[in-house]
């Protein structure tokens, strides 16, 4: 029987710090949703500011990367590189870049969605979150 990492309520805190405190950096207003592997919401929270739609766009790209087991960017990159028909695939709620999976020793635990900015900085707090837990 193999075993695998899963995220604690520690390790989603520090991520969530981590990436409030890069999005705050930065002054972008954001939304931040972690999930476990099964997309499953762990933690949301919408700095002051954040536009209402973002609240449910960064749950939506975390789901994507958790249950694609890769950035959300790589079915945006698709979609836009011609194979609309992508569009379609059921359970992939939301492809658009800033939805990062938790990878750790090669498994995905869970994954980080960031909406609210450019899609290369939502990835860029997804990423500063992670960094917290050494990922």
């Amino acid at each position: 029987m193999k075993t695998k990492s899963f995220l604690d309520i520690s390790d989603v805190r520090s991520i969530a710090a981590a990436a409030e405190t890069e999005a705050l950096k930065n002054n972008w207003a954001v939304s931040i949703a972690i999930v476990d592997d099964g997309g499953h919401l762990l933690w949301f929270q919408r700095l002051d500011g954040a536009a209402p739609i973002s609240s449910h766009i960064a749950p939506g790209k975390a789901r994507t990367a958790a249950m694609g087991r890769r950035e959300s960017k790589v079915y945006e990159d698709m979609i836009n590189g011609g194979r609309v028909s992508f569009l379609s695939a059921s359970q992939l709620d939301t492809m658009l870049e800033g939805g990062v999976p938790i990878i750790k020793d090669g498994q995905c635990i869970g994954a980080v969605g960031v909406s609210g900015v450019k899609s290369a900085e939502d990835a860029q707090i997804a990423r500063a979150g992670m960094a917290a837990i050494g990922l």
